[in-house]
């Protein structure tokens, strides 16, 4: 029985995967690093403890990812600063049919617990979640399960009661890892072989995850 719905915040909810991945990239190029779309891509929900040696890996052990990081996130907060969060298509029509039928609600996000506050009551959707829970609140992040498993014990669900919504390898392989329903809604990427052998379902919108939750009603 299904109880409760767990979701990633950027490219669930708000369409902010595509800022971040924009702006990883001009902060990576303009470091001096020959920075693809293919490389933010990759750091999509990912912890900086995996993503430093992952991008070391890949650009050499000198690159400073920190630095590269900290202007990603000064390039992005000016941008934000004058754009408004835009809302994922159906995300407002599946909160409300979560709350009209009880289902209790997280969001389990790697972005920071203020960040995701005030973005979310900025686009009109904070009081529809019972929990805001950060990967800053647990020991490790995404891919790591402690994230989804926090958010379980926040809301007094078994993992395997709770669906979760994410759209990057990096946040389905956390919510598989923590025992979680892990349904993809793709945002930038559509899920590859190895990645749909562990997902419980792929929708191609938020809307399209109703039909798994009416069976439970």
């Amino acid at each position: 029985m299904i109880r409760a719905v767990i979701f990633d915040m950027d490219g669930i909810l708000l369409d902010t995967e595509k800022i971040y991945c924009h702006f990883w990239m001009e902060a990576g190029c303009e470091a001096g690093y020959d920075w693809k779309m293919e490389h933010s891509l990759m750091l999509r929900s990912m912890a900086p403890e995996f993503a430093e040696p992952m991008m070391k890996e890949i650009f050499g052990q000198d690159f400073d990812y920190h630095g590269v990081r900290n202007r990603r996130k000064a390039l992005m907060n000016a941008y934000m600063e004058t754009h408004p969060v835009e809302i994922k298509p159906g995300a407002e029509e599946l909160l409300r049919y979560l709350k009209s039928h009880y289902f209790k609600t997280a969001v389990a996000t790697a972005s920071g617990e203020t960040k995701a506050m005030t973005y979310l009551d900025e686009a009109g959707l904070l009081d529809y979640f019972d929990q805001i829970i950060s990967t800053a609140m647990v020991p490790h992040g995404k891919p790591m399960p402690d994230v989804y498993r926090y958010a379980c014990k926040c809301i007094g669900e078994k993992p395997e009661a709770c669906i979760a919504l994410e759209d990057s390898p990096n946040g389905l392989m956390a919510a598989y890892r923590a025992g979680c329903l892990p349904i993809m809604v793709p945002d930038l990427t559509q899920p590859d072989e190895k990645l749909s052998k562990i997902l419980y379902a792929k929708a191609d919108s938020l809307t399209d995850v109703i039909p798994y939750l009416r069976c439970q009603t």
